[in-house]
């Protein structure tokens, strides 16, 4: 049995971290989800930007928006939502077999968003409503400022993956944010069955803390911290809290590893894959990661529901001089930043194709 399968079997969900509309042509994704068990996907601005820049599958769509009148931002969520809603139709069996619980692909809000309630409440309801798929999740940052959008999208009915966690604490409020947003929803009559999934980047913490901890500790940080998360996770799936709101007819927020490819060539490059393999998660797995993984991949042990040795690991890096809540928020900014940059470099990207179409006739 393949080692994806395995995974499927104990419980988690694999997900491909990547879209292009050449994997949907060739079918590939196809492929994946016969072959590999993957049994949804998640797209962001930096996996658009290569997807268009890396060939010519995209210069149809580009050159008929244009001539239609399309441009910028508007251009580019057209063309990204024919991508998804075709990918959100092979992975609906899935969808339907599993009651909705599994089945999803993403669409980001624009990062520019990241410190604007209000425009992300409003971006969010318009690409949801745009999408035309019940399996597409707009997908949020668990930024301080993104906090009460996703409450607010959660209430109105927008299912959201909450996007950009790094620490346990980061998801805890999102955690909260998308729990309140159900509660509203029963006090007002509606329908808890509102989906959300809370997406924790793993692999940057190593990256970011390599060069500043003994070797012994390299590509261990975020591990321990996504097992400090699940242990949180795991504790409010046994609440009284979270057994109201599934009495009410609620599936719960599931975990989402995400960044799970190795940074380090020095590392196994299916490290993250089997360090996490946990019940009642998903792991979003980039593409080079997930044939690693079929072709060597191996499934030990589950993740400890109580965390394991987590703490113990976190206080190490805590007394090497690691501020772990500073280097959270740092890496928030960060990655909001770099989604921005791509965010920029994609539509700049789509203006010059457009262009040059344009001008070819």
């Amino acid at each position: 049995m393949k080692a994806t399968r395995q995974l499927h079997d104990l419980g988690q969900s694999l997900w491909l971290d990547n879209i292009t509309r050449e994997l949907l042509d060739d079918g590939g994704l196809a492929h994946y989800i016969n072959e590999y068990s993957v049994t949804g996907l998640t797209s962001n601005p930096t996996i658009f930007d290569k997807a268009i820049g890396s060939g010519h599958a995209y210069d149809p769509g580009i050159h008929a928006k244009v001539l239609a009148g399309k441009s910028g931002e508007a251009l580019f969520i057209e063309l990204a939502l024919e991508d998804l809603r075709r990918a959100a139709d092979l992975f609906k069996p899935v969808f339907d077999a599993t009651d909705h619980v599994d089945g999803w692909v993403s669409m980001e809000v624009s990062p520019l968003l990241a410190s604007d309630t209000e425009g992300s409440i409003k971006a969010a309801k318009d690409i949801h409503q745009q999408a035309r798929r019940p399996n597409l999740f707009v997908k949020i940052p668990g930024t301080p400022e993104g906090v009460p959008a996703i409450e607010e999208a959660i209430f109105a009915g927008v299912p959201v993956n909450v996007t950009l966690l790094f620490s346990c604490a980061q998801y805890q409020a999102a955690a909260e944010a998308w729990a309140r947003g159900i509660e509203r929803r029963i006090e007002a009559g509606l329908s808890p069955d509102v989906a959300s999934v809370a997406s924790l980047f793993v692999s940057r913490w190593d990256v970011a803390v390599k060069d500043k901890v003994p070797a012994e500790l390299h590509n261990k940080l975020g591990i321990a911290v996504s097992r400090q998360t699940y242990r949180a996770y795991r504790e409010r799936l046994a609440s009284p809290r979270w057994r109201k709101l599934a009495d009410a007819g609620a599936h719960p927020q599931r975990l989402l590893w995400a960044s799970t490819g190795t940074k380090d060539p020095a590392a196994p490059d299916t490290l993250y894959v089997e360090t996490l393999a946990a019940p009642d998660t998903i792991d979003t797995i980039p593409e080079q990661t997930l044939h690693a993984f079929a072709e060597h991949g191996k499934v030990g042990g589950v993740m400890a529901p109580d965390g394991g040795d987590a703490e113990a690991q976190l206080a190490r890096f805590t007394q090497a001089g690691v501020d772990l809540d500073a280097l959270a928020t740092q890496l928030q900014h960060e990655g909001a930043a770099a989604f921005v940059k791509s965010w920029q470099d994609l539509l700049q990207n789509i203006a010059d194709r457009g262009a040059a179409l344009a001008r070819a006739g």
